[in-house]
């Protein structure tokens, strides 16, 4: 049997990644069969790319009202750090989200970025009484490395983790 090229690897392993992004729970054979792959070699790819790092894991999109949470957003302006600032560190350790977790905040993503904002964090809240003690957690841990901090919560919810929501249609109803 010939090997295949590194680029039809990778459009083989593109073609798994997108069935799986649409729906992470399909069925190992309908993704082959979607694929045009055998069983076993949709398996393969995927062992290959969850030991590779590029599939980090796997997670259930949740209706928020369905377990009394709301998501909110932290957009965050940062200060010129100088290098080796401890902040850095402590946001590649995630040392917010541990501290989310004893809040009883939930944090979804944090995410650095280039542009007006440097980080964004979207997290879940019971409410936001709890969702402002976790800003002034975060303003007291970091609050000589952030110029700005906007706390937003979230009204309706369209897409999320590349799903539709289903109640799309029932939350527009707030906007009218």
């Amino acid at each position: 049997m010939p090997k295949s090229s590194r680029k039809q690897i990778d459009n083989d392993e593109k073609k798994i990644l997108r069935e799986l992004q649409k729906n992470s729970k399909e069925s190992i054979d309908k993704i082959a069969k979607k694929c045009g792959f055998s069983r076993q070699k949709v398996w393969r790819i995927i062992k290959r790319l969850e030991k590779n790092k590029t599939i980090w894991g796997y997670r259930a999109v949740v209706d928020d009202e369905q377990i009394n949470m709301k998501t909110y957003i932290l957009l965050i302006k940062g200060r010129r750090l100088p290098i080796g600032n401890p902040a850095e560190k402590d946001i590649v350790e995630r040392t917010m989200d541990k501290l989310g977790e004893r809040i009883g905040v939930i944090v979804e993503d944090s995410i650095w970025l280039h542009g007006d904002c440097d980080w964004i964090m979207s997290f879940m809240a019971e409410d936001l009484k709890t969702a402002k003690r976790f800003y002034e957690a975060l303003t007291q841990q970091y609050g000589e490395n952030i110029s700005e901090l906007k706390l937003m919560e979230t009204i309706v919810t369209v897409k999320k983790g590349g799903f539709d929501n289903p109640k799309v249609a029932e939350s527009k109803k707030l906007l009218d």
